[in-house]
């Protein structure tokens, strides 16, 4: 038998879904979940999603190497920014890393009833729908959107992740249906989508289109970031 799909598109709305028993997968391609896939896949021993900057910087104190981005920038006197070049370094090879970001690790935070947490982006999206497809549970795709609204590359994300489950997971409501007709709707010009939206825009402010070019490449990577406690650690 079929499992369910369904969309969260804002950590907002998430309080309306019931959780327990499900796979969560949270994304924020523009550019939380893609950073943390990217530092996992490049050796970083756990990621530690923080919700607000207080957090950050009590282990900031502690001499935790720690990553602190609001409204697309760099937070002064946090040493990793949220660009995913920024984690393609033998620095954060077996190191634990703090992030706090606007929307990602908020979204993260509110998804802790969940049976599992998962974090997703384009660039590891075939490595979480095999490692769904072994699970047999249903799943929920929490977008992080953008200060509590709904953002177009979280919700292309989701609808791609829909269309790879769709041999084993049923559409669970009308907003699977909607990510899913988006994204074959634009799948064949996902970066020049990508590109004029708004939080694309946001970040053009701030010279990082590259970084928006590498976070729609589709399973750069095979790792999946699980959430075990407060922590990040690869899903095996």
């Amino acid at each position: 038998m079929k499992k369910n799909i369904d969309v969260c598109l804002s950590p907002e709305l998430i309080g309306l879904y019931d959780l327990e028993g499900k796979i969560v997968v949270v994304v924020d391609i523009l550019r939380a979940t893609s950073v943390m896939v990217t530092a996992m896949a490049h050796g970083a021993k756990e990621i530690i999603p923080v919700a607000t900057l207080d957090e950050a910087k009590s282990y900031l104190d502690q001499g935790f190497l720690c990553a602190a981005e609001r409204g697309g920038a760099q937070v002064d006197g946090f040493p990793l920014d949220n660009s995913p070049f920024s984690y393609m370094n033998e620095n954060i090879v077996g190191q634990p890393i703090v992030i706090t970001t606007t929307n990602g690790t908020l979204a993260i935070t509110k998804s802790t009833k969940a049976d599992q947490v998962l974090v997703g982006a384009f660039i590891n999206i075939q490595a979480v729908a095999d490692y769904i497809t072994k699970q047999n549970k249903d799943v929920i795709v929490h977008c992080a959107g953008w200060k509590g609204k709904t953002n177009m590359e979280d919700t292309l994300f989701a609808g791609a992740l829909v269309e790879l489950l769709s041999g084993t997971h049923d559409l669970a409501c009308d907003t699977a249906h909607l990510s899913l007709n988006y994204y074959q709707s634009v799948k064949d010009n996902l970066f020049e989508t990508v590109k004029n939206s708004a939080h694309a825009k946001r970040l053009n402010k701030l010279h990082v289109i590259k970084d928006i070019e590498f976070c729609v490449k589709q399973s750069t990577y095979d790792v999946v970031p699980i959430l075990e406690g407060k922590k990040l650690i690869v899903a095996s």
